[in-house]
């Protein structure tokens, strides 16, 4: 092959021509540094070796990580484990043996990994949005836990997490400095109105002050508000999780107080009318869960009201026929996205277009037993889902999807502008109803 053929079967001439244009376009202090990133860029990535290994999750239970080398670099990537009840969700490969880890183990899964399966990505969020077809890169609005409670604090609150939503944000830079403005105000309000033992934080990175009702966790939140000057550009949501206080047909309130539970049992329609009432009386705007998993009527009876965004969590579990069942039914309008409730990517990107084909909000979650992964932020801005819900301000593997968004924000530059323009019009879902 002659030099001429060589450089025209690999476009050599054009590819750098094109990179010496950008470096000129740039106006870069250091033309010959920015033409071979320019370079490293245009080349496509290429899987050379992939290591699973057991790693421990935030609350010391196993999981499985990845190690992922291509030649530009190697890429790591680990899986989260929720604490809900899994009986409509796929189910995690766990060794069995109670010999190790109670039988928590994740030896299998790793031996899989490293011995069965050939070729694998861990994705970032331009091929994501690729897979799944979208033409737009959305910045989400992040859902940040103020407070915990229910399974996830030690205190006598029910509900499982107060968050907040900063809609009145221009950027997500801007969202996030909003939200860790208000978290610090709220950390020094329950200072000094319970003392230090209050600021302990639950599984999500959320206060934890030994509050009981659903009125002195929202009034502790919007004080918080109040005092970061954030009036009218921060909502309030709730994740209820109220699965995990439902007996029967009721809704025990006090079920983390010995004392007390059996006292306070709500209907179904007591709730509703409870939420309703707490949606005229705070800036609220989504609830997560309000009633038992497979609480359908009340769920739908809920929604109709059309007050705020009602989001499925053990309701839906991610699964498609779940899913398709509460949009046949309008039981509710928001689906909490947790991936390994699915199972794959593909089918994530399916339940994804699912829920948006039915014009519901989508809001990728973390899980309760988190890890330092980041893929949930390139996930959530990859399918355009407009919603990320990852915790408190607080903790690392809750901080590391926030950084992550911050990193794409940046990457993306000008481009995040738009990006985010149209992210934050997903507020009007939430001004609509406050």
């Amino acid at each position: 092959m002659s030099v001429q053929e060589y450089l025209d079967k690999h476009l050599l001439a054009r590819k750098i021509e094109d990179a010496v244009n950008a470096a000129v376009r740039a106006k870069a202090p250091d033309p010959v540094l920015f033409i071979s990133n320019h370079m490293k860029r245009v080349v496509p990535s290429a899987i050379t070796k992939i290591k699973a290994r057991q790693i421990l999750d935030s609350r010391g239970i196993p999981t499985v990580e990845v190690d992922l080398y291509t030649h530009k670099g190697m890429f790591r990537a680990a899986s989260p484990s929720g604490a809900s009840a899994k009986i409509y969700e796929a189910a995690e490969l766990r060794d069995g043996d109670k010999g190790k880890y109670l039988g928590n183990g994740v030896s299998k899964a790793v031996k899989n990994i490293n011995e069965k399966i050939a070729e694998a990505l861990v994705p970032l969020y331009k091929h994501l949005a690729d897979l799944s077809g979208q033409s737009g890169l959305i910045l989400p609005v992040p859902a940040i836990t103020m407070i915990s409670g229910g399974k996830h604090a030690g205190n006598n609150l029910a509900v499982q997490e107060v968050m907040i939503l900063p809609i009145g944000a221009n950027t997500f830079e801007e969202a996030m400095q909003m939200g860790s403005e208000t978290y610090h105000h709220l950390k020094a309000i329950i200072m000094d109105r319970y003392g230090s033992i209050g600021c302990n934080v639950g599984e999500d990175g959320g206060l934890a002050p030994n509050i009981s009702s659903f009125r002195e966790g929202l009034d502790l939140v919007k004080e918080a508000i109040e005092r970061a000057g954030y009036n009218g550009r921060i909502k309030m949501a709730m994740d209820v999780a109220a699965t995990d206080f439902c007996i029967g047909k009721k809704y025990d309130l006090d079920f983390k107080s010995p004392n007390k539970s059996g006292q306070n049992f709500k209907t179904g329609e007591d709730m509703t009318e409870m939420y309703s009432q707490l949606c005229a009386d705070y800036p609220l705007v989504s609830i997560e869960d309000p009633f038992d998993k497979d609480d359908w009527e009340h769920t739908k009876a809920f929604t109709d009201l059309g007050v705020c965004q009602v989001v499925g969590d053990n309701l839906l579990t991610s699964d498609p026929k779940r899913i398709e069942r509460a949009i046949h039914e309008a039981s509710c309008n928001g689906l909490l996205l947790k991936v390994n409730q699915v199972g794959t990517i593909t089918e994530v990107i399916e339940v994804v277009k699912q829920a948006k084909d039915a014009h519901w909000g989508v809001i990728v979650s973390h899980r309760c037993g988190e890890t330092e992964d980041s893929f949930i932020a390139d996930l959530a801005v990859g399918l355009a889902t407009g919603q990320i819900k990852a915790g408190a301000p607080c903790r690392g593997e809750r901080v590391v999807k926030y950084n992550q968004l911050l990193r794409i924000e940046e990457e993306l530059g000008e481009q995040a502008a738009t990006c985010e323009t149209k992210s934050y019009s997903t507020s009007e879902r939430f001004e609509s109803a406050a």
